[in-house]
């Protein structure tokens, strides 16, 4: 049996100015923090034997995930485009929209339909990638959507849209 797996279709480039800059500001941190992880790779590695040096071998692996990161960032970051304006259609769901859905219980849920990079659960920052997003996109007040989880048809109803909460 192979490990072969196909890849992974790619992220929409959308993303919010905010989230950009955020992206900015991670990799600034991140650049800041190799400069530190280097100095202690360095200092462990001067101790000797690197085969059994615990320090050595953390560092060099904390040093393979920043450097990782950095270059998935600036790959990404170049091709990335900034949404910053509503759009001209506010009645209608869009990127970028905060959208109050209510559930089959009564239930209101309210996401905000963000880029892939600023998938959020914890601030209900949903990607536009996503099944619901997608199911979401251009619809409007009182429209019910339909989305399949677990092969369990899940309905919500459009509450509210806004674009600036």
């Amino acid at each position: 049996m192979s490990r072969w797996r196909p890849p992974q279709p790619k992220s929409s480039p959308y993303i919010t100015r905010h989230g950009y800059q955020a992206l900015e500001h991670e990799l600034r941190k991140l650049w800041e923090r190799r400069k530190d992880v280097t100095e202690a790779l360095a200092a462990a590695a001067a101790e000797g034997d690197r085969s059994e040096n615990a320090e050595y071998i953390y560092r060099k692996k904390e040093l393979r995930g920043i450097d990782k990161r950095i270059h998935y960032l600036q790959k990404r970051l170049p091709i990335l485009k900034v949404v910053d304006q509503a759009p001209n259609d506010q009645d209608r769901i869009y990127f970028g929209a905060w959208v109050t859905l209510e559930n089959a219980e009564g239930k209101a849920v309210k996401y905000r339909i963000v880029g892939a990079d600023e998938l959020d659960p914890a601030k209900h920052y949903i990607s536009l990638d996503s099944p619901l997003a997608k199911v979401l996109l251009k619809k409007t007040f009182d429209d019910e959507v339909v989305i399949n989880i677990a092969n369990q048809a899940v309905r919500y109803m459009v509450l509210d849209i806004a674009y600036n909460a």
